[in-house]
């Protein structure tokens, strides 16, 4: 994430960031994650599978083969 933020980018993107950790890596790096965009003035684009991380979203869209199916507000808006 350093790396990432190193030339203050606009948008962060985040390609399944917690995909292979252990529960307590994930929920602290979900934590760190979601805290960027406040700290650093950029948006936070997220592609995960899991529900807990997603939830954590402001806005979640979710695609099913390919084709948007919701867009929804999460836990943070």
């Amino acid at each position: 994430m350093a790396r990432a933020l190193i030339n203050e980018p606009a948008l962060l993107l985040a390609d399944e960031p917690t995909g292979a950790l252990d529960t307590e890596t994930r929920d602290r790096t979900a934590q760190l994650l979601f805290a960027l965009p406040r700290r650093h003035a950029c948006g936070l684009l997220v592609v995960t599978h899991d529900p807990g991380i997603a939830a954590r979203a402001d806005r979640t869209l979710r695609l099913e083969a390919g084709t948007l199916k919701t867009i929804s507000s999460g836990a943070s808006a």
